[in-house]
């Protein structure tokens, strides 16, 4: 009975969408795959790519301070684990979009360095590094900034999970054989922790390149959102344009299911599967739930 439901309702779904016109299938296929479109597919992914790679990176090194029994070390990260959770991605990035309205030069250096400088009677501001405000607020720069900042926050409590998960009498074995705190992090925890945080890591990839039609709110114009967008609010062919980026995001993200599939096959080789499976819902859930 119920398989017959099921294709029922699938068959009058398929008629619905083959047969109304305002979908325009033929409109779409034209151009889906056109230059602006294709480039905004490759904007997307890289933006994916080189999002994650400094969002795990972030993460990895607040979750070890986290870890740390330094309360300063531990407080640091907590803060800002605590503000970027916070934050909703699309704010964020509306910020990050407008970094050049607060400062149109960003120095790093020594704090107070031109009254210091002053002081001293020298020219110099004392600073290491000049950046432009405009320069890094806007476009590209200014997106992967936002995701990379907010994504390092939800993979510090993903890694984290990850190495409480390593039974800690490795960790004191370790230690008696002589190895400091960062070798056995490197050698010993992050090997076995792999398996636990690779599934939630597939996940927040998928996520992020969902993630990246938020960067309307800089706006990012290469992107493949907007660019359908764009195409669509130009010919007046909504409808198609958002049924093609529909089918190009589903693409792209099954594509990333399936590297994902692959990894957690690899990764999870030499242990109890149940038990591994176990400890991923625990981690997912405490990450869902943003418990910290």
């Amino acid at each position: 009975m119920a398989t017959a439901v099921i294709a029922v309702l699938t068959a009058m779904f398929a008629n619905m969408v083959m047969t109304n016109k305002v979908f325009n299938w033929s409109f779409m296929l034209d151009n889906m795959f056109n230059a602006p479109v294709l480039e905004g597919v490759r904007t997307t992914l890289l933006m994916t790519i080189e999002a994650m790679i400094l969002g795990v990176g972030i993460g990895i090194v607040l979750a070890v301070m986290r870890l740390s029994p330094n309360p300063i070390v531990n407080g640091a990260a907590w803060l800002y684990v605590w503000f970027f959770r916070a934050i909703p991605r699309y704010v964020l990035l509306t910020v990050c979009g407008g970094l050049g309205i607060f400062y149109s030069t960003y120095r790093i250096g020594v704090p107070f360095g031109s009254q210091l400088a002053s002081l001293l009677g020298l020219s110099s501001d004392l600073s290491i590094l000049s950046l432009n405000g405009n320069q890094i607020a806007r476009g590209f720069v200014a997106g992967l900034l936002g995701l990379a900042l907010s994504e390092g926050a939800y993979m510090a409590e993903i890694v984290r999970a990850g190495i409480a998960s390593v039974d800690t009498g490795q960790q004191e074995a370790a230690s008696a054989l002589g190895m400091s705190r960062m070798l056995t992090m490197r050698r010993i925890v992050l090997p076995q922790a792999m398996r636990i945080i690779v599934p939630p890591t597939g996940n927040e990839t998928i996520a992020m390149l969902k993630d990246t039609s938020l960067l309307l709110a800089i706006p990012v114009t290469n992107e493949l959102f907007f660019q359908t967008q764009a195409i669509g609010n130009r010919t007046f062919q909504i409808v198609p344009m958002l049924m093609a980026a529909l089918l190009w995001y589903l693409a792209l993200s099954s594509v990333l299911m399936v590297g994902q599939f692959f990894l957690e096959k690899r990764f999870a080789r030499g242990f109890d599967q149940r038990q591994a499976r176990l400890k991923i819902m625990q981690v997912e859930s405490e990450h869902g739930a943003g418990a910290m």
